[in-house]
């Protein structure tokens, strides 16, 4: 399988809402209620159906993941999951970055998903530094595609063009 992950990962600079794919990835808080950045543009997509649906899973610890409908997204789903805040680094914050993304994929698989989309997950306001973060995530998706088959794509949908390089650069390093 390892000559065909390249086709099976993708990277575009892009808004995550907007993506036909079987589940997007959110970047929740804990409460899984809502909030800013991603979170909220994919709760004001999905519709008020979505906080309701939230409400009934009763928070997310970091690290972890859940999966709601997508309601009135083109996506499926929405496979939540709480990214860890920065503090420095000696905090298992990598730890629990990886943890997001091998939960999600987890997720992902146990439902038959077979196309997903993640954002830069903690990047934002939770500090995380980009090329680690960025790091982090193709490294845990590569693992879990040479493990797995039923996932055909992972898409990782950049907000902006330096992230967008950033994703590019390293994909290189870790898919050669």
């Amino acid at each position: 399988m390892k000559t065909g992950l390249r086709t099976r990962i993708e990277i575009i600079q892009g808004d995550i809402t907007k993506l036909k794919v079987d589940a997007i990835v959110n970047a929740a808080n804990s409460s899984l209620l809502g909030g800013g950045g991603v979170d909220g543009a994919i709760h004001r997509g999905a519709g008020p159906q979505l906080l309701e649906y939230c409400r009934r899973l009763n928070g997310c610890p970091t690290g972890e993941a859940k999966i709601s409908p997508g309601f009135n997204l083109p996506a499926k789903y929405v496979i939540h999951t709480v990214g860890p805040v920065w503090r420095g680094g000696n905090n298992n914050e990598e730890k629990l970055l990886a943890n997001c993304y091998i939960n999600s994929l987890l997720i992902a698989v146990e439902n038959r998903i077979r196309t997903i989309a993640f954002p830069a997950i903690s990047t934002g306001v939770y500090g995380f530094p980009l090329e680690s973060a960025a790091n982090i995530a193709l490294t845990e998706s590569k693992k879990i595609l040479d493990d797995n088959n039923m996932i055909d794509k992972i898409i990782f949908v950049c907000f902006d063009v330096y992230t967008l390089r950033v994703y590019e650069k390293l994909i290189e390093s870790v898919l050669p």
